[in-house]
């Protein structure tokens, strides 16, 4: 049970900026943006080939900043040359398909061998440390870590859009034209929003990569999925308001799906290969969910005002 917890939390952690991410760009601006598959590689590809270069650390400022950028042109695409924010999305996805070959050398994995990266040396580091307390949290290095990054940005985040331009982000997601009408460049912050979220998908790209001491070309696939699943779930048991609750939820959420993710490789439930069908029914279901609702709420009204006719003509 301690394992599945621990691997729980790892995972939970190192992947959360990817629903935290989704969070701005599908919850805060209404923008479905499907750059997160290859910006989340992108960020990975950064992070490792950095660290092969005997950087880790400066890895991950790095990988936030090409994130940002695959957000730029997203944002760039959508705002400048009017290309619905789907589509937009989709571009800027595979386009980068490239880049991060290129950024990866051309090949389509790499990997980290006898090189640093920030999850050894904070082991390392805490194995080495005179206080027996550290000593005995050296098996938990990766949650540490990864948990104190995720909590930092959530609260930068928190911050940066309780802020002037954080609620005009916000305002560009409820109401669009209110925002025009208020003298704001909507083209402004909505690039701003999503140069932000993707900048939290190559993040969370990058702690992986570290992380696993590789990365391959096509680790990304259905992350966009996986994410929104997680972000579901995290608002299905905290809901979505008020506004910060939506952070909470994708740390939640993100948690949550890795432990049922542990807990069927665990027990071997299901077969692993089911994991992704079962995942984009949770997304369905989910985003469903409301509409399910009215609709048992409308049968039954009809069952109870049937029974109730029924019963006058009896009498």
């Amino acid at each position: 049970m301690l394992y599945i917890l621990k691997t729980a939390l790892e995972l939970g952690f190192l992947y959360a900026m990817v629903p935290i991410a989704l969070f701005i760009s599908y919850r805060v601006l209404d923008i479905a943006d499907l750059t997160t598959d290859g910006c989340f590689v992108l960020g990975a590809a950064v992070s490792v080939m950095m660290a092969r270069a005997g950087h880790p650390i400066l890895g991950i400022p790095l990988a936030m900043l090409a994130g940002a950028c695959a957000g730029f042109v997203t944002a760039f695409l959508h705002t400048k040359l009017k290309v619905p924010s789907i589509l937009s999305g989709i571009i800027t996805n595979t386009g980068l398909y490239t880049i991060n070959l290129m950024v990866m050398g051309w090949s389509s994995n790499q990997s980290l061998l006898k090189q640093s990266t920030i999850f050894s040396l904070l082991k390392n580091g805490l194995k080495n440390s005179k206080a027996k307390a550290f000593v005995t949290l050296a098996d938990w290095y990766a949650v540490i870590l990864s948990g104190i990054i995720v909590v930092v940005f959530a609260l930068l985040i928190l911050a940066f859009l309780g802020t002037r331009l954080g609620l005009s982000i916000r305002a560009t997601g409820d109401n669009l034209d209110m925002v025009r009408a208020s003298s704001i460049n909507p083209s402004f912050t909505i690039t701003v929003g999503l140069c932000i979220a993707n900048a939290m998908t190559a993040l969370s790209g990058a702690m992986v990569g570290q992380y696993q001491k590789t990365v391959d070309i096509n680790s990304g696939t259905g992350i966009v999925v996986i994410g929104l699943a997680c972000l579901i779930i995290g608002e299905t048991i905290i809901g979505r308001r008020p506004f910060f609750k939506g952070i909470i939820a994708a740390i939640i959420g993100s948690i949550v799906y890795r432990v049922i993710y542990a807990v069927v490789l665990y027990t071997k439930v299901l077969p692993v290969e089911f994991l992704k069908l079962i995942t984009a029914i949770v997304v369905a279901l989910a985003i469903a969910f409301p509409a399910i609702r009215k609709w048992f709420a409308f049968q039954g009204k009809k069952i109870s005002h049937a029974n109730g006719k029924g019963g006058k003509d009896n009498a």
